[in-house]
């Protein structure tokens, strides 16, 4: 078996495993996903959909979260972890949303790169939950599960797994193909503990690398 035939094998089985699986992060507008995934770094999604209700009831647009001072943002956020420089990057980015982008979200990959605090996994979020453009969101599950499953061979740096990864990966799979592996890395395919191979669906596929 190949490794785009892996991939295309693993893509269908997790489709019928994970069939609702999306973004675990909460919004309804554009620049509020651009928030919460700064925020995200190091920290749960879970607790950052939480912190970001008091951010954007305080700071409804963008706005005003370009005009809101670091020091109370930073005051919100620091239960995310790395408050400092979480604020400074988001005050920043909604500066430049506002100055240079007329207060939207741009929907094209080197205009997010452009922004304070957007990189490449932040900018491929975006790109395919919001634009429904190709994306592949290279994250730790995602690292962690291509990996052990064998479709890339030990890489760990996130751009180089990306690269790999669109080699094998259809482009209109490949947002939906990240987000179920978030879902299959939280529940069976775990990193603190054992993986529960007992359970999974692809085991009998799985490459199983031990990483």
């Amino acid at each position: 078996m190949t490794k785009k035939q892996r991939a295309l094998e693993i893509i269908e089985r997790l489709k019928k495993e994970y069939p609702d699986a999306d973004c675990t992060l909460d919004y309804d507008q554009a620049w509020k996903l651009l928030v919460s995934v700064r925020l995200a770094a190091q920290c749960t999604d879970a607790r950052v959909n939480v912190v970001v209700e008091g951010l954007f009831e305080k700071y409804p647009t963008v706005n005003a979260l370009a005009d809101a001072d670091v020091n109370d943002i930073e005051a919100i956020v620091r239960p995310c972890g790395l408050g400092r420089s979480k604020a400074r990057d988001i005050s920043a980015c909604m500066k430049m949303l506002r100055d240079e982008f007329g207060e939207n979200v741009p929907d094209n990959f080197d205009d997010l790169m452009k922004l304070p605090g957007v990189g490449r996994k932040s900018a491929n979020l975006i790109m395919g939950d919001v634009f429904g453009k190709p994306a592949i969101v290279t994250d730790t599950h995602c690292i962690r599960l291509t990996n052990r499953m064998g479709l890339v061979d030990g890489i760990k740096e996130p751009k180089k797994v990306e690269m790999a990864l669109w080699k094998i990966v259809p482009p209109e799979e490949g947002s939906n193909f990240c987000h179920r592996l978030v879902y299959h890395g939280r529940e069976v395919c775990t990193a603190r503990t054992s993986p529960y191979c007992d359970r999974c669906c692809l085991a009998d596929i799985c490459k199983k690398v031990g990483v």
